[in-house]
């Protein structure tokens, strides 16, 4: 048994022997592209799979995850969570977006590279996505991306059907910022459900939004807004 999936088995995620390889391989992938464009700054492979594998499929646990079958990743980065999840659960249909085109141009090869299926990668900002087709499409928002919870909740919650859920990756700031973002996760009709702060994933805790109603048409606002005056 190879090192990803020891430590896939050791977390508790049951995977199959191809899903194995699809997994091995994308990480090959991005650390080979790695040398030549910016994708991550984790270049040890037991690392690499630590913080971007079993962190990503830490939300594979989580009924919200279970029962949703459209799932959007926004600010998917180099495909984390979004393409270890599409590989894990084929059933499921992935969009993954981000900002940056050189980013999404290459998650977008190697899914077509590895031909997992279930994947659209989307160029563009999310506070235009979510003005778009896009809105309220989805049953659940997954997003690892750098920022406050309340910039991320402006940015995510409007892509989420009422319903659905928002799951945001956070660190050990989490539940204070989860505080902070209360007023926030109301406007654009969220209610917190939970903290998730199970032990021995990744140090990132999991924070869990209901989307309870539509969000008001006045959010997202414009580009850039979201992170400069949070609400």
């Amino acid at each position: 048994m190879g090192m990803l999936q020891k430590q896939l088995a050791k977390s508790g995620i049951e995977v199959r022997e191809e899903q194995v390889i699809r997994l091995q391989e994308y990480m090959r992938l991005v650390l080979q592209r790695n040398e030549s464009v910016n994708l991550t700054s984790i270049t040890d492979e037991e690392e690499f799979i630590q913080k971007h594998y079993i962190d990503s499929l830490s939300c594979a646990r989580r009924p919200e995850f279970q029962t949703a079958k459209r799932i959007i990743d926004v600010g998917t980065g180099a495909g984390f969570p979004g393409v270890p999840l599409a590989i894990c659960f084929p059933d499921k249909e992935f969009t993954l977006i981000d900002s940056l085109r050189k980013r999404t141009r290459i998650v977008e090869e190697f899914c077509g590279q590895l031909q997992i299926g279930n994947v659209r990668v989307m160029h563009g900002r999310a506070e235009e996505l979510a003005r778009q087709d896009l809105r309220e499409q989805f049953d659940l928002c997954v997003s690892r991306a750098v920022a406050n919870l309340s910039t991320l909740c402006e940015l995510c919650l409007p892509f989420v059907r009422k319903g659905g859920w928002f799951i945001s990756y956070k660190g050990p700031s989490g539940e204070e910022e989860a505080i902070r973002a209360e007023r926030a996760i109301g406007l654009l009709g969220g209610k917190m459900q939970e903290i998730d702060r199970e032990e021995g994933m990744s140090g990132h805790q999991l924070i869990i939004i209901k989307k309870t109603s539509l969000t008001n048409q006045k959010y997202p606002r414009r580009p850039g807004l979201p992170g400069k005056e949070p609400l």
